[in-house]
């Protein structure tokens, strides 16, 4: 947050940490003193932290909905106090919660009261750091906050061992499993002063970010002798696999560039992607961006990464002239060509593109369920359903084999190519899926990825197909060279799967049709075609790729 919230807002704020702190406090009371008169006394309190909780959220709607309060009041300031009021007021609903619990406990004797009690004063300490953290714009005192919940789970794992070795004799085990349930609460409680704490660095640093996140980046940051309060971090994109990427910007860079790339995630999708730039880097040095740096903490992991000046292929397509288009085609093939002269390898290798289908099948079928169809017959004519089709050329494609194999993107997507037209260079990232494999592959995956841009101008629906032919003619000349007969029908079912697959990220529904229909096409075309004569075979790739 880099203001302070506005003085009504503060105040309430105040008054519901106030409110907070106080229930929390007769739950720690009733531990030593269970009488009747506390816990209705903190029953009774249900409507006080609400009210204040909507006054907060009140005040918050009306200054983001009134422009002349914008700029002293920053909407993304006014979201994560909203955030912040919601945990605050969840704190008293677990407390209420924890006492409906012990009013039914003849002696808490048997609960270890004195531990439970010493779990809610960690609780407590953390209400007083929340005011000063969001106040002061205080990061290092928001990380203290987050801090306390390693502590407080540390502490709920020896009430739980202590319960169900307890429960295990058999005795007392209705107020032992209340017990339990008290304890899960008051994790819960560190659980929510944890999700403050992210909220309140979410806010000074400008972006989403969790605890595990925030000490990646801040260790990442401080291998490149910076101090993290003088650089920006700016989101980016979130991949479909959980990873996020933000972009970290020095404000004394006038270039208005980037430092470098921030990337983390689950640690072996981020393990997966520094395997797969090191790999470039032995196998075809200067394609891959340098990594400046690496982090794993607990199950997740971060990159930071070199930042590559230029623009992808998604944004030339879309945004640039034709001749910067037709520069940046030349060099990414010219780019091709060599990576798969320098990386060949004579051994023989299978993609299995059926198989990779047939994975992904579920997940497309959840999105539009009306493309799961079984065996028709219509006419007299049998139409197998798409499953049966796809079986079907998996056991053709068995015989399918590329004659050798190059070293591969994995998922060359035209937003993952970067052509910086000041030094004439193509580039690759998120290279997590790279290996030695069928170069139809990257083929199929690139000129897919150009069909599927949701673009309609007739002009710039050429440029893209145009794009993708050009891709194609290279590689059906790597594959005359080479003497790969079987080019076109690995290509063919190259090309169904990832239309097929690509249906799972696209809800127009015609598109997606129009998508789907191709790969059953494409199947059936594979199908129908005859092994012996595979060097004769053609796609039919002006019916396929021309609307």
């Amino acid at each position: 947050m880099t203001t302070r919230p506005p003085k009504s807002i503060q105040d309430n704020l105040r008054f519901l940490c106030v409110e907070v702190d106080s229930q929390l406090a007769s739950f720690q009371q009733f531990f030593e003193t269970p009488t009747t008169a506390i816990a209705h006394r903190l029953l009774d309190r249900r409507g006080y932290a609400y009210n204040l909780k909507m006054r907060i959220h009140g005040d918050c709607m009306k200054r983001l909905s009134a422009k002349k309060h914008r700029r002293a009041s920053p909407p993304q300031m006014l979201r994560s106090i909203e955030l912040i009021a919601t945990d605050l007021e969840r704190l008293t609903e677990l407390t209420r919660d924890c006492i409906k619990q012990l009013q039914e406990v003849d002696d808490l004797a048997g609960l270890e009261p004195q531990a439970l009690r010493t779990m809610v004063e960690s609780i407590r300490s953390g209400i007083q750091l929340v005011e000063p953290a969001i106040g002061e714009n205080d990061t290092p005192l928001a990380l203290r906050l987050g801090q306390l919940q390693h502590g407080l789970e540390e502490d709920y794992r020896l009430r739980l061992a202590s319960y169900v070795a307890a429960l295990k004799k058999k005795d007392n085990t209705e107020e032992l499993t209340r017990g339990l349930f008290v304890a899960h609460a008051i994790r819960q409680m560190a659980a929510t002063l944890l999700h403050i704490s992210e909220v309140i660095i979410s806010a000074n640093l400008g972006q989403p970010v969790n605890f595990e996140r925030y000490h990646s980046l801040q260790s990442l940051i401080d291998k490149m002798g910076t101090h993290d309060e003088a650089l920006r971090i700016e989101p980016l994109a979130e991949t479909r696999s959980g990873s996020a990427i933000s972009g970290i910007r020095s404000p004394d860079d006038q270039s208005n560039g980037y430092v470098a790339i921030f990337k983390d995630g689950v640690k072996r999708k981020v393990k997966e992607e520094r395997q797969g730039v090191e790999s470039w880097h032995e196998i075809y040095p200067g394609l891959a961006p340098k990594i400046l740096s690496y982090q794993k903490r607990g199950q997740s992991a971060a990159l930071l990464i070199e930042h590559l000046p230029g623009f992808t292929f998604e944004h030339l397509l879309l945004n640039e002239s034709s001749e910067l288009v037709d520069e940046a085609v030349k060099y990414l093939t010219r780019t091709l060509r060599s990576v798969w002269q320098e990386t060949y390898t004579p051994e023989s290798v299978a993609a299995r593109h059926m198989q990779q289908l047939q994975k992904r099948l579920d997940d497309v079928y959840k999105i539009h369920p009306e493309f799961y169809q079984g065996d028709l017959r219509l006419c007299g004519v049998n139409l197998p359903a798409f499953d049966t089709l796809v079986e079907q050329a998996k056991a053709r494609e068995a015989s399918l084999v590329a004659p050798f194999a190059v070293y591969i993107h994995g998922d060359f997507n035209v937003d993952n190519i970067i052509y910086d037209p000041l030094e004439k260079r193509i580039n690759f990232i998120d290279l997590h899926r790279s290996s030695y494999m069928d170069y139809v592959q990257d083929v199929s995956v690139f000129m897919v990825s150009n069909y599927r841009l949701q673009i309609m101008d007739a002009p710039l629906r050429q440029r893209i197909m145009q794009v993708a032919m050009e891709v194609y003619r290279v590689a059906r000349r790597h594959a005359n060279r080479q003497q790969d007969t079987t080019f076109e029908l690995r290509l063919a079912l190259g090309l169904a799967r990832s239309f097929a697959t690509s249906t799972r990220f696209i809800l127009d529904k015609s598109l997606a049709r129009s998508m789907f229909l191709r790969a059953r096409f494409l199947i059936e075309t594979v199908l129908a075609a005859d092994i012996d004569k595979a060097d004769k075979f053609r796609i039919p790739l002006k019916e396929i790729f021309v609307d």
